[in-house]
């Protein structure tokens, strides 16, 4: 056999035996795996490849090697998953660096970490002043994660016990100009929704680049041809705005008139656009 032709067939052999125990592994980012573990799968792909073109090794002999190593490593996934004992022997805990506002400097030394470290860390999540920190935790993996004390924490609709609707993920349903009929049903809408929507806009789908519905139901586009202009969806604004006119228009309907009961119906009427606008406004604002 040609060498070039059995290097060939082993680098092949080895990217399928790769690829197939890489499925057996825990997924999660490079960042998050213990030296180990990195040591582990870097020791795996230093192997193959060594084996893919060093034809003085018996082929045997790497594709052994690369299984004992990927079984061990699928083996280490396992017992990562099933033991919390086990796992905190891999990865450790997390250790506070700061605890009630208060740096603590001896949990910085053993974990090797310097203030002009401690500071950066900070200043990636956005906070420049230690005071403003309530507690902040050295994960495993080496992110620092911080509370910020109440005073200093963003307002949110919560604190501000505010009403805000559910948020539904967003679904492609154009791409590259075709139509995707899953996310279309997963919403609950059709081909003949779509070309409606699209016929608003004057414009077809083998025109659109990228459609999607996002959380309010509405129809975003963006066409092939980036000079033309999309407009923006309208339908909740006109909805909103037709709500205020109708609320508009029984609030003086009710001035006009000097019918008691008339004016007590038209208050009514008033008072209940009122409150549907209320209830619309995280939807429509």
């Amino acid at each position: 056999m040609p060498g070039w032709l059995e290097v060939v067939i082993r680098s092949v052999s080895v990217i399928i035996i790769l690829f197939a125990f890489s499925k057996g592994f825990i997924r999660k980012p490079i960042g998050e795996c213990s030296s180990f573990e990195f040591g582990l799968v870097a020791g795996m792909t230093i192997i193959g490849a060594i084996g893919a073109f060093n034809l003085q090794i018996p082929i045997a002999f790497v594709l052994t090697a690369l299984v004992v190593w990927g079984l061990f490593t699928i083996g280490l996934s396992i017992l990562v998953e099933k033991s919390a004992s086990f796992r905190t022997f891999m990865y450790g805990r997390g250790v506070p660096l700061i605890k009630d506002g208060k740096i603590l400097e001896d949990n910085m030394t053993k974990q090797h970490v310097t203030s002009d470290e401690l500071l950066r860390r900070l200043r990636s999540k956005d906070v420049f002043q230690t005071a403003d920190v309530e507690f902040a935790v050295l994960e495993s993996n080496g992110e620092l994660n911080v509370l910020l004390k109440s005073d200093k924490q963003p307002l949110n609709p919560s604190a501000l016990q505010m009403k805000v609707a559910s948020t539904k993920e967003p679904e492609t349903v154009i791409k590259d100009g075709e139509i995707m009929d899953e996310p279309l049903a997963t919403r609950g809408l059709n081909r003949t929704w779509l070309e409606t929507e699209l016929a608003k806009i004057d414009a077809s789908v083998e025109n659109v680049f990228l459609a999607q519905v996002d959380k309010d139901g509405q129809l975003t586009v963006d066409l092939f041809d980036d000079q033309l202009t999309v407009p923006e969806p309208v339908e909740l604004a006109l909805l909103a705005a037709g709500l205020k006119k109708v609320q508009a228009d029984f609030s003086l309907y009710a001035l006009d008139t000097d019918n008691k009961r008339s004016k007590e119906r038209y208050e009514w009427c008033e008072k209940e656009i009122t409150e549907l606008m209320n209830l619309l406004k995280p939807y429509t604002s």
